[in-house]
């Protein structure tokens, strides 16, 4: 997504300054040059419509949307650097720029999305679970996807997929590791467990009696059967 914003030079700084531009419905910002090899990029101080960039926070694309950035009477294409949010009102206070050079490649975090219903959720009783939610990607500024879209309806029970299994892209590349988990398909924790103790009593050694069927013995079961008593030893014959 492509946006456009004006903005214009401020002079002032402080918070005071801040305080003005924000009571005229003004934001304070500011706009750095590009990067430079072994050199800090400059930053021009401007103020800016929170509205507008609010509206381009928001959009799908986010703080990845390309800005044609507007600023004495020159154009620049920038994208979102930093911002700041008022913690009790989540009004925005404050926004940094960067400039890109579109011939160079750069790395932005963009969101994973599922789509489909799973077949294994659908048919074998499992539920998702999605474990890696955006993912880092390198490319130039132009060809900066919205979003990163995964199929999941042919996953069955304990079926996954990684980003190895993702098809490439030749306009960008993922940084993430290739073995990366980004969802899997599992038992609900209650059957989980029951499936769980079910293996764990057929793993039982053969012939062992299991740890329920112990306890119930009663105590006569378990008691020694009593010893035979000696016979009596005969009398001997009194001597003659």
């Amino acid at each position: 997504m492509e946006a456009t914003l004006e903005v214009v030079k401020r002079t002032g700084r402080g918070k005071n300054e801040a305080r003005r531009l924000r009571v005229g419905g003004r934001i304070p910002a500011v706009v750095y040059g590009a990067r430079k090899k072994g050199e800090a990029p400059e930053g021009v101080a401007v103020a800016a419509d929170p509205k507008e960039v609010l509206r381009i926070l928001h959009s799908e694309a986010g703080a990845n949307t390309l800005i044609t950035l507007k600023l004495d009477g020159d154009q620049s294409r920038v994208m979102v650097k930093d911002f700041q949010l008022d913690p009790v009102t989540r009004q925005l206070l404050h926004a940094d720029f960067y400039q890109l050079a579109m011939d160079r490649s750069i790395t932005v975090t963009v969101p994973v999305i599922l789509n489909g219903e799973a077949q294994g959720v659908k048919l074998d009783g499992g539920m998702i679970d999605f474990l890696t939610r955006d993912v880092q990607i390198e490319c130039l500024p132009a060809d900066i996807p919205e979003r990163i879209d995964v199929d999941v309806t042919s996953l069955r029970l304990n079926e996954s997929i990684r980003l190895r299994d993702l098809p490439e892209n030749p306009s960008w590349k993922i940084l993430n590791e290739p073995d990366t988990m980004l969802v899997h398909i599992v038992l609900p924790k209650a059957e989980a467990s029951a499936a769980s103790t079910d293996e764990e009593a057929e793993a039982a050694a053969p012939g062992e009696e299991p740890e329920a069927a112990k306890k119930g013995k009663t105590e006569k079961d378990s008691a020694d059967p009593p010893k035979k008593a000696d016979a009596p030893k005969k009398a001997d014959a009194p001597k003659k």
